[in-house]
Formats: structure tokens, sequence, C-alpha cells
């Protein structure tokens, strides 16, 4: 019998398993990032973290906040901070859409759910939520 292969898909999704847990997803959108080249080698070897992630607006645009993307291992010394703010790249009709929706107030985030890869591109979805009450 011969032995399993590993699963060469698991390592290139990375998912926010707290976003349902303490969200409820209104509306999802697939957003691009901005990254340097070690930042996506780290990723691609499954090395990242978005659980306490969150993005927020500042000037027009959409930035993700507290994402940690490990240093790459066989990195020199350009190698990327762990926890830099990194843009996100939408449309502007959606960009528009979240805007309206966290200006409209009540308990909304804007939540990365996964990053994962789309042929040679990372990509991100960010969730429209709102916080489920825990008391």
């Amino acid at each position: 019998m011969a032995a399993k292969k590993k699963d060469a898909a698991r390592f290139t999704e990375i998912r926010n398993a707290k976003a349902l847990r303490d969200f409820s997803v209104d509306e999802r959108f697939e957003a691009g990032i901005q990254l340097r080249g070690t930042e996506v080698k780290s990723i691609r070897a499954g090395r990242a973290q978005i659980s306490d992630a969150f993005a927020k607006e500042e000037k027009g645009e959409l930035w993700l906040h507290n994402a940690h993307i490990e240093q790459y291992a066989f990195g020199n010394i350009h190698n990327h901070d762990a926890k830099r703010i990194r843009k996100l790249l939408l449309h502007r009709r959606h960009l528009e859409r979240i805007r309206v929706a966290l200006e409209t107030g009540g308990n909304r985030a804007v939540v990365p759910l996964r990053i994962y890869f789309q042929a040679a591109l990372v990509k991100v979805e960010v969730a429209l939520c709102t916080g489920k009450k825990q008391f």
C-alpha cells in the first residue's frame, strides 16, 4: 500500500478561525494585497496568521492591520517586518459600499476570512461583519 501524499493545497490557504465565531458575516469581498517578495514566500510556506487581523478604511483606501506574516527563513537583510500594515486592493464601488456600511454605525467591522492563492496572485477574502453579542 502506497503512502498518502501530502496535500499541497493545505498550506496555500490561511483561514481566520475566530471570525465566524465572533462575527456574523454580512457581505464578502475578494481583495488583492500589496506584498513584498519574502511575504509571498512565507504565505506559500503557510507561515501567516490572521486571527487577530482587521481592515480599516483610511483616506479612501482599505488597510489590513495586525496580520502576522512571519519573516522568510532564507531572507536576507531586506526581509519584511512581520506585523506591518498592508494595503488591500479593491474596486472603488466595493470600497464605497464598505465605507458607507461602516459610517452607518452599529457594531460593524471589516474582517479578513482567509488568504489564498489564485494562480500566482495572493488574494484576501474580507467580509463586512456584525459583531455577535457575547455576555
